[in-house]
């Protein structure tokens, strides 16, 4: 690490806030450890806090999309990022516009929300059940709160967060 200059940082995973050292040379990282000086963690770190290094930098990281079309058996290798983005916008747009409810008199289970007089309790309004959202540790706080404020915009009912957000 001889001749890097030293950057503390915050380790990318979960809501801890772990210290980080990121060690760069040359405007590259080349090195990223725990910082003792962190109050948090004392220079301690996870096993995925550990290894943020080989996420920044691993040659082997995927750099293209693949993608598998609905009966194919090989991942097709040659397609952009912007294409999946507007592909994957499309589709949820596509599923959100067929399911999206304005206003229903029953819950979620299907059972009328109608008190013994028959008059409505309440009303269900704005969501979708056919798009669930599953995020977790493996993205950084950033993300995880973006997204579940995306799908929470979507009438998404479905939100599960391995961090609770």
């Amino acid at each position: 690490i001889a001749n890097a200059r030293e950057v503390p940082s915050v380790c990318p995973y979960c809501a801890v806030g772990c210290g980080q050292i990121v060690s760069v040379r040359a405007g590259q990282i080349i090195n990223i450890e725990g910082n003792p000086e962190s109050p948090i963690s004392r220079g301690t770190l996870c096993p995925k806090g550990a290894a943020t290094y080989q996420l920044a930098v691993n040659p082997q990281r995927i750099q293209k999309v693949w993608y598998r079309a609905p009966g194919a058996t090989d991942w097709d290798k040659t397609k952009t990022l912007d294409w999946a983005m507007d592909r994957i916008a499309q589709l949820t747009k596509q599923t959100r516009d067929a399911t999206f409810v304005k206003e229903t008199d029953k819950d979620l289970g299907g059972n009328p929300l109608k008190d013994k007089d028959g008059k409505p309790t309440k009303k269900l309004v704005n969501h979708t059940l056919a798009i669930a959202s599953l995020g977790g540790a493996t993205m950084d706080n950033e993300w995880n709160y973006v997204q579940c404020k995306l799908m929470r915009a979507l009438g998404v009912v479905f939100i599960e967060n391995q961090a609770r957000i």
